[in-house]
């Protein structure tokens, strides 16, 4: 089973993506509000995929990415942005992360995302 950390600073966003990752068979390892606990969670937790929420309140989610590839570079990030944040998405896939899903988002197009991040295997 593949294991997920979810980065957001929207307690509802965060909710709503474990509900859709575990309705799907992941695990979900660990929930951070901010950057500094999701760089401990990374850490700590080591999951197959990070979802990071561009917009934290401590940092910038680019902060954040390049803070878990500088100490797990080998880690699978998927960005999670609001239309219109483009420029920062480019930015982030620049910087390593693999993907990126845009709010408001379907429960088809997130799990689709994953899906292909995760090398396409096939979720039970």
């Amino acid at each position: 089973m593949k294991r997920i950390l979810i980065v957001d600073d929207s307690f509802y966003m965060r909710t709503m993506l474990k509900n859709m990752l575990t309705d799907a068979g992941y695990e979900v390892v660990g929930e951070a509000p901010n950057g500094q606990t999701a760089l401990e969670l990374a850490k700590s937790t080591n999951p197959d995929l990070v979802t990071l929420d561009v917009i934290l309140p401590d940092n910038t989610g680019l902060d954040v990415l390049k803070g878990i590839k500088k100490d797990q570079p080998d880690m699978k990030v998927v960005m999670v942005s609001a239309v219109g944040q483009d420029v920062i998405v480019n930015e982030a896939l620049e910087s390593g992360a693999l993907s990126y899903i845009v709010k408001p988002f379907s429960e088809e197009k997130v799990l689709e995302v994953v899906s292909k991040v995760l090398g396409g295997e096939a979720v039970s």
